[in-house]
């Protein structure tokens, strides 16, 4: 794991750098657009102005906006005993030292996404639909693949380049709109001035970077996006030995057909997979943040033999129909024999399928303060947390019940 975590680092470094100039490049030349003399410069300073507030806000409480954001509720390990005991098995085995603080979302979609900046303080989010849904060799591949994206550090690199890439198209857009609303005539009498013709073609190239200048700062998150999910399902199958369990996990949520209205475009690409997906839409393209989710499956599902990096790197290539190094050659010298498991095919809470799904209701209204009752003669009575009387009668039995 170590080699890879090296290998990220140092492409999320180019990544970032890139960007980087394409922000400085963007910041100059719109820059020189309103003032020929020296406005490069004072573009330039702007631009890194507009990104560092924007990377002291997502360093200092980003974690917490996405997951407030998304509805996400921290819990105890007495709200679902068998979610702490997966993620605290995933943290020994990928070697992290920290413990991830767990959230559950008020969302039946089946889903989950991963967070935090620090090392110390991170956390994974799964959505109690995913909880009623999954047995526990599937949900025990999902924390994996998050587990590995907080590992390999894709957590840190998404969110600063997510921040330089929402610097760049939040420039873009003020200088686009700027022109829309009286902005052209203040240009065309300060190129009369001074440089007349020049400074109009000068106008123009400044327009024509800032249509594609966010363009291509965003093609170029969305595709190193999609080749750390790869990553990130990758190192999941040596965490758990058995890539069936994602798989089966990866299909369910696929099929899914409800909707997460809490989701967003700029959270969609935390989530391991696409939580945005409608009916009859493509499943993939240029723009996409995840790679299709039926060729992660058939990818983790080539794997017959061992659960090293090589093996899921010529899965990859089975599938792609072409090879393409999606493992870093360091990560591929590693050898060592990594066995695969059986599934255990257990229930997650040792419930039957069916009933587990029953329980996702009950879940969601305990995220949202209800309390239970469990009368004698059988009846599980719920109660909102506006409910201000003292005692509560069983509807079927009419036993009453005082409330604690």
């Amino acid at each position: 794991m170590w080699e890879l975590i090296q290998a990220n680092k140092r492409k999320s470094t180019v990544l970032i750098i890139t960007m980087g100039m394409i922000l400085v490049l963007l910041g100059y030349i719109l820059g020189s657009a309103y003032y020929p003399n020296g406005g490069g410069i004072i573009g330039v300073v702007i631009a890194f102005i507009i990104w560092g507030i924007l990377y002291l806000i997502a360093f200092s409480s980003g974690s917490k906006i996405l997951l407030a954001v998304s509805g996400a509720k921290e819990v105890t390990k007495q709200v679902h005993p068998q979610l702490f005991n997966i993620v605290e098995e995933m943290k020994i085995a990928s070697g992290h030292p920290y413990m991830p603080k767990i959230y559950i979302i008020d969302s039946a979609a089946p889903n989950a996404f991963a967070t935090g900046i620090k090392p110390d303080n991170t956390a994974i989010a799964v959505t109690a639909g995913l909880l009623g849904r999954l047995n526990r060799d599937e949900l025990q591949g999902v924390i994996a693949h998050e587990m590995s994206h907080i590992v390999n550090r894709d957590i840190l690199f998404m969110t600063v380049s997510g921040i330089m890439l929402g610097a760049i198209v939040l420039i873009s857009e003020v200088f686009i709109r700027s022109l829309w609303f009286g902005g052209g005539g203040r240009y065309r009498s300060r190129s009369s001035r001074d440089s007349g013709q020049a400074q109009l073609i000068f106008l123009a190239i400044a327009i024509i970077f800032a249509i594609l200048g966010p363009i291509a700062a965003q093609l170029l998150y969305f595709a190193i996006s999609r080749k750390r999910e790869y990553l990130a399902d990758a190192s999941a199958v040596r965490l758990t030995r058995y890539p069936e369990g994602l798989a089966s996990a990866l299909e369910k949520i696929s099929q899914s057909t409800i909707d997460m209205p809490k989701a967003n475009k700029v959270t969609a690409a935390m989530y391991i997979a696409n939580p945005l997906k409608k009916k009859g839409e493509k499943l993939h393209d240029l723009t996409s943040t995840h790679p299709p989710v039926s060729e992660r499956i058939r990818i983790l599902r080539g794997i017959a033999h061992s659960a090293d990096f090589a093996e899921y790197q010529n899965a990859f290539n089975k599938v792609k129909g072409k090879t393409s190094k999606i493992i870093p050659q360091s990560a591929l010298k590693d050898v060592t024999p990594l066995g695969l498991r059986e599934a255990t095919g257990i229930p997650l809470a040792g419930l039957t399928q069916k009933k587990s799904q029953r329980n996702v209701g009950d879940l969601i209204m305990k995220l949202n303060d209800y309390s239970f009752i469990n009368c004698p003669c059988g009846v599980k009575i719920k109660i909102p947390p506006d409910y201000k009387k003292d005692k509560v009668y069983c509807p079927r039995c009419g036993r009453e019940h005082t409330i604690k």
